[in-house]
């Protein structure tokens, strides 16, 4: 078996994770309400700009920060959405583990 082959059959195999399901499955169940997909994308977008200004070393800026966090609070309050909060989180932990694993095995080159 060849790399391709492998890298395959784990694209497969994550497809058939638990993690992978329930998280498609919470994704369609917000994509079908648009309210709740443009509140989520709106905290992502001020998410983003909190964590691109916290890695370029700027001042924080707690207005932002503090509209954030209101706006996660009023989301994880509804069922699918923490619901999505939580299956994308785990989704993203199995990626990442799956990541290392790759990343443990050429360490050596790498270095």
């Amino acid at each position: 078996m060849n790399v391709y082959d492998t890298a395959n059959k784990l694209a497969q195999e994550i497809k058939l994770s638990n993690e992978y399901a329930e998280f498609k499955k919470s994704k369609e169940k917000i994509h079908s309400n648009v309210e709740l997909e443009n509140k989520i994308k709106e905290f992502e977008k001020i998410r983003y700009e909190v964590q691109i200004s916290a890695l370029q070393g700027k001042e924080s800026n707690k207005e932002k920060e503090e509209q954030m966090q209101q706006l996660y609070t009023e989301l994880i309050a509804i069922n699918d959405v923490k619901n999505y909060f939580d299956s994308e989180f785990k989704f993203n932990i199995l990626l990442a583990d799956v990541n290392k694993i790759i990343g443990e095995s050429v360490k050596d080159i790498l270095n």
